[in-house]
């Protein structure tokens, strides 16, 4: 049957460590067992000068007692089993047989050496060890009890002395009471120190508890910043580098565990000098720099410093911050949206009327014109045309307010009809060649969508695969299939190497993209045109074919037919 904790029976450590939960527990286990071991160490050794004393007594004859020598060898026998083979099974509560074979074999051994040693040798100054030890492990009851037993059987050896010689020893009973009042105050100021002791080192393992769970936290912050961060010392050594700053300065082949010199890599040595200008200013420095890769594109960062306070006559340390100025570029892009956005429109319908007189016009001169040279010439000024066109309405589906719709309201559409229409569209205008396959495995699936729409969404992301795929047969392909009871999954891979991990930082975010030439709205408008109609887009690298490719799925919603006749699906202009 189980035993709760009474406060009466704990030990003076035992309240010092209960309110710092289970690792103040542990702490409070590891803090008796090592106090345990140390008492019990010191009975050993008690035992075994007493044994020795006792054999030493026995031949030379001097005052000897076989009584006493197998007592004490008793003694030692009882301490070493204490020490080898026994260990506290309880937290914050004396069990009793535990403390009878401690304090009680101690008290009873030193009173029968006490009273048989026939005044050769005075034991009194051994109940100092049960004493200390019912002070500090045990509770203060424990403890005043073990001092009051001593100061009993002194008593009783007094007495039972004095009776023996016939008269009463004043002397000898001072002594004893001398000495039971000094074990008394021996028991009251060792519980009290080791209940000071226990509650500083409570108060330590406390913070130091804190201090771990904070540089755990600290870890968890830093590691997950996509700013890249370098600690490095006085001779340019790096100490540590957070997973961000690794990617920027080495991708995947930075060492693990290793401390790299930034003056002895190639295309470092702007960093170096950095982290040197800084340490010679003393004081915070910013500049723009490069990092030149050989397996990717170059890297232009911007890199600031900051230096750690000096500890005596060691140096400080230089935190190196690298941002990606893409990311930088983007979060302006960004703040830029909200004003923006309330211009586009109005910027946006002013464009087109010009644009479109200008159309107009590049259509009739393109009637009149007959030689070569004119006509390359009016369909540049086309394809030019059609471009800002298309910027224009990215443009103004950004800027304009538009409520989602329902299923309900949406035209209900073939998915995989509507799919082979647009896709043979798209490949007759950018003439891909063999690079693109269509498979469609769900002839049943019909979803809620504008036509247009799903025009627009499917275009996008053709031509956002385009752009990264490969030249080789069947690097683009167009999947549809069922994906549970309620969803179909339309699937666009392309071959193309892996989206870097700033790139997929700001994926699907407006006015971000990774070439010069592209406005950075074609993902942002695919996302809110799946927002409209309740679908949900998304980007993995997966395998197909046992090839790594960029997959960008689309998971839309199944739409029961109506009762009424469907749209049919997109026919070919």
């Amino acid at each position: 049957m189980a035993h709760e904790p009474n406060s009466h029976f704990q030990p003076s450590w035992y309240s010092a460590f209960e309110s710092a939960g289970t690792e103040g527990r542990e702490q409070q286990q590891r803090a008796f067992d090592r106090l345990w071991r140390a008492f019990m160490g010191a009975r050993v050794l008690v035992a075994v000068v007493l044994a020795a004393l006792q054999l030493f007594l026995l031949f030379s004859g001097i005052s000897g007692s076989i009584l006493l020598t197998g007592l004490s060898g008793v003694y030692l026998l009882l301490t070493v089993a204490v020490l080898l083979f026994w260990r506290p099974r309880q937290q914050g509560r004396v069990p009793t047989v535990q403390w009878l074979m401690t304090i009680g074999v101690d008290v009873a051994t030193f009173a029968l050496m006490q009273s048989m040693q026939n005044g050769s040798v005075n034991y009194t100054p051994l109940f100092a060890l049960p004493v200390l030890l019912g002070a500090i492990l045990g509770p203060l009851t424990l403890a005043l009890g073990t001092a009051a037993s001593v100061t009993l059987v002194l008593l009783l050896d007094a007495w039972m002395s004095s009776n023996g010689l016939g008269s009463q020893d004043t002397t000898r009973f001072v002594q004893t009471g001398l000495a039971g009042t000094g074990l008394f105050l021996v028991a009251l100021l060792a519980h009290q120190l080791a209940i000071r002791l226990a509650r500083e080192e409570a108060l330590a393992a406390s913070s130091q508890a804190a201090a771990r769970a904070q540089a755990r936290v600290n870890e968890v912050i830093i590691d997950n910043l996509s700013i890249g961060v370098l600690v490095v010392d006085l001779h340019g050594v790096v100490r540590n580098a957070n997973p961000a700053a690794q990617h920027m300065l080495m991708g995947d082949r930075y060492p693990e565990g290793a401390r790299l010199l930034l003056s002895a890599r190639n295309g470092w040595e702007h960093l170096a000098a950095l982290v040197s200008d800084t340490f010679a200013a003393g004081q915070p420095l910013e500049t723009e720099t490069t990092i030149e890769h050989d397996d990717r594109p170059s890297q232009r960062l911007l890199a600031r410093t900051r230096l750690t306070a000096s500890e005596g006559r060691r140096a400080g340390l230089c935190v190196l911050f690298l941002e990606d100025l893409r990311e930088v570029e983007a979060r302006v892009r960004t703040e830029k949206l909200a004003s923006m956005g309330r211009m586009s429109a109005a910027v946006a319908h002013e464009i087109r009327n010009p644009l479109t007189a200008i159309t107009q016009a590049n259509a009739l001169l393109d009637e009149e014109v007959k030689e070569p040279a004119q006509k390359r010439l009016t369909g540049m000024i086309e394809q030019n045309a059609t471009r800002l066109s298309r910027i224009v309405d990215d443009i103004l589906n950004v800027a304009r307010v538009q409520p989602s719709q329902s299923a309900g309201a949406a035209p209900v559409v073939p998915l995989d009809a509507s799919v082979r229409v647009i896709t043979g569209e798209w490949n007759a205008q950018v003439q891909p060649g063999q690079r693109l396959g269509v498979h469609t495995h769900a002839p049943k699936a019909q979803v809620a969508f504008e036509p247009e729409h799903l025009r627009r969404l499917l275009v996008n992301l053709l031509d956002n695969a385009e752009r990264h795929a490969s030249a080789q047969p069947a690097s683009i392909r167009v999947i549809t299939q069922p994906s549970g009871q309620e969803h179909v999954r339309l699937s666009i891979w392309s071959d193309g190497p892996p989206l870097e991990a700033a790139v997929l930082r700001h994926l699907f975010e407006p006015f971000f993209s990774s070439e010069s030439r592209s406005s950075g709205l074609g993902l942002f408008i695919c996302r809110e045109l799946c927002q409209r109609y309740g679908a949900h887009i998304a980007y993995q690298r997966t395998q197909l074919d046992q090839r790594e490719g960029n997959e960008f799925y689309v998971l839309l919603p199944l739409a029961a037919p109506p009762a009424r006749t469907t749209r049919p699906p997109l026919q070919t202009a």
